[in-house]
Parts: structure tokens; sequence; C-alpha cells
């Protein structure tokens, strides 16, 4: 296996940032289980809620992109946590179905700022023959956190699931302090010239489409997954809280399954190729917890879907990196990260339906399906890495695609 270079400087303080951030950031997944729990209402109506959340991050991610490309980096990560932080304790201490509402939707609001910024961070930071490993870094990361995470959530959900958000709150308030005094000042951005402005398109570029709608797709399954588990598990004889377990089974393995993404056959599979594999992956652990109806079961399942997120991610945000122009990361990201916002809108509302009138048994195997169809659409429609991604191929400037 070769030998990794080191990444910059910032690109692992913002990692570190990050997995403090993400150590209480599992409180989004129990939206849904806190609203149906706390307010009375159906889980066809929490499942609104969540989609209300949903709506909101999408002008959220769109408007990190802005801010990150005119304000800098640091300062709308900062923007973006506090106000997390602020919106978290109030759901937290919300005394009603009104105000619980009107909380979600303004944490969605913050709730992606930071997510443009951070990916643009790492994207310019590091050389292009490392985009891919870096990216998969940043996911681990979240995913290291996550493992514990996982666990406060199986600690604190069978005590108070508010506690969640507040636990939450306070690892937001951490990663901004962290990002305000570890990383370097925001440079002034130099006035864009007409030739800057007509060059970031990103709703024009039809191959930043096509992988936006595919990613839109996975996004879908893969909150879909998030935000129903602790809704299944109860049908399925399980309480909702080892959906923390279940969560921390899938950080552990996209941590301990870093060295994968180094190997050499799977440095050399093409970006279509390394997807539709993912998906592959995917559909196999849905399909396993379809069948599953013990923990341990779960828990295997899980770890084996997990194989196929660590592959998505640093491809997929390497790729939408590499197809934005100068000047215009955060912008493109941020179009890209649409998919989350989207997903999550949609996600609650057919996840519950499906659960509601289907049971888990189907709900799983759909999303199964949707996997392989993904997996066969990603040979024929996504744009391969252009050849400046390899190391010994000359660099060329890519064209934008335009409609």
């Amino acid at each position: 296996m070769p030998r990794a270079e080191p990444l910059p400087r910032t690109v692992r303080l913002l990692l570190l940032a990050r997995v403090v951030n993400r150590l209480g950031a599992f409180s989004l997944p129990f939206l849904t289980a806190l609203v149906s729990a706390d307010h009375g209402t159906s889980v066809t109506t929490a499942g609104l809620v969540g989609a209300a959340f949903g709506i909101a991050t999408i002008p959220s991610r769109l408007v990190g992109g802005v801010l990150a490309d005119r304000i800098g980096r640091r300062t709308t990560i900062v923007l973006g946590l506090c106000g997390c932080a602020v919106a978290q304790l109030a759901l937290a201490g919300s005394g009603s179905l009104t105000w619980a509402i009107v909380w979600a939707v303004l944490l969605g609001l913050a709730f992606e700022l930071y997510e443009p910024p951070s990916q643009a961070i790492i994207g310019e930071s590091v050389p292009e023959r490392q985009r891919v490993r870096a990216f998969s870094l940043f996911g681990a990361a979240l995913s290291a956190g996550g493992m514990g995470a996982g666990l406060l959530a199986a600690l604190l959900g069978h005590w108070d699931l508010r506690w969640l958000f507040v636990a939450d709150a306070a690892t937001c308030l951490g990663c901004a302090l962290l990002i305000r005094l570890a990383l370097p000042h925001d440079r002034p951005t130099p006035p864009a010239t007409d030739r800057d402005d007509t060059a970031v398109r990103p709703l024009r570029d039809r191959a930043l489409l096509r992988v936006l709608a595919t990613g839109t797709a996975y996004a879908l399954i893969h909150q879909q997954t998030v935000t129903i588990l602790p809704l299944a598990l109860p049908r399925q004889g399980l309480p909702a809280a080892d959906a923390g377990l279940v969560f921390t089974a899938t950080a552990a393995t996209t941590v301990l399954a870093q060295p994968l993404i180094r190997l050499p056959w799977t440095a050399r599979l093409t970006t279509p190729a390394a997807l539709a594999l993912a998906h592959a992956l995917l559909a196999a652990g849905l399909t396993g917890y379809a069948l599953a109806h013990t923990l341990p079961a779960l828990l295997v399942a899980a770890a084996v879907g997990s194989l196929g997120d660590l592959l998505i991610m640093g491809r997929v945000y390497a790729l939408v990196t590499d197809l934005a122009p100068p000047t215009g990361s955060g912008r493109y990201l941020a179009v890209f990260g649409t998919s989350w916002g989207i997903a999550a809108t949609l996600a609650p509302i057919c996840g519950t339906q499906l659960l509601a009138r289907t049971g888990t048994t189907t709900l799983w195997s759909t999303m199964a399906v949707l996997c392989l169809l993904l997996a066969a659409t990603h040979l024929r429609t996504t744009p391969q890495l252009p050849a400046r991604h390899n190391p010994s191929a000359p660099t060329r400037p890519r064209a934008p695609d335009t409609a």
C-alpha cells in the first residue's frame, strides 16, 4: 500500500473541529421521535415536521455557498455553528408543537451554512491528486465523532431525547470556538470580474446537474435510513434508542475501513465504477435491514452498507470540486449539497408513509432496489474525473460544460 502524503495543517485542524461537532450530531435523526413522543403527534405528523426542517436546509446550503465565496470560509462556518446551537437549545426547551416547528425550521436555516465552506477549504487546500483521500478522511472524521455520538444517543435517548439536542448545541459551540481560534483569518475576496461571474453558473453545468440528480437519489436513501430507523426499530421489537448503536457500527466501519481507499485496485477504479460498487454494497446492507430482526444482525447490515458510504463520499465531492471553475467551488458544492436538503424534506414523508402502510420489510427492500438502479445509472451517466487527477497526466484546464 503506498505511503500517504500528509495533509495540510488547515485541513487537519478542520477535521479535528468537525470531530468535536459530530460528537453531538445524532440529535437530528431523533427529531421525528422527539416530536412524536413529547408532543403526542402521529408518526406522519412528526414526519411533516422533519420535512419542514429539510425544506429549510435547501436555502441554508445555497446561502452558505454564496457567503463562503463572498465573506470567507471561517466566518461562514462560525456563523452557521452558532446559529445551530441557539436553535437546538430552543428546540430542546420548546413547550408546544407550534414552537417545536418554528425552531425546527430555524435550525434548518442555519444547519447547512457551514458545509459548503468546510468542503471548499478541503478542495482548495490539497493537491488534486489528494482530493479523493482528503474528502474520504473528512467523512471518516465525521464518523469518528459519530462513534461517540451514537453511544451518547443510546445513553441520553433512554433518559430524555431533549438532552440529545442540548449535547449537540454544546458541540456546535465547541467546534465554532476551535474554528475561530485555529483556522487562518479569511483572506479578502478580490472583486469578481465579468469573466468570473460568467464562469460560475453551476445550474447551467450539465455535468454537475447529472451528479446532482444521482446524489439526490443517494441522499434520499441515506436520509430515510437515518430518519426512519428510530421509528422502525420498535416495530421490530427493539427500543428506538438502539438506533444509536446501529449508527455507531456504521461510523466505526467507516473509520476502520479507511485503508481500503488507498488499495491499488480501489484507486484504479473509475469514478462511475466506484460509485456503482458503492451502491451495490448499500443495497446489500439495506437487504440485511429488511431480513434482520435482532440487534447483532442489524449491526452487521449497517457495517456492510457503510462500506458503500465510504466509497461514495470521497469520490463524489472530489468530482464536484473538480467541475467547479476558479473562485466558484463554494457555490458548486452548495448546489450539489442541496441534494441533502431535498432528501431531508422528502425522506420523513416518504419513509413514514411506507413504514405506516407497508412495514419495515417493504421499506428497506424498496430502498435496496433503488440502490441497484442507481448503481446501473452511475455506469451510464456519471462523468469521470478529468485526466489531471492522475498525477502522471498533464494538467489541462476544463471548459465549463454549459447548456
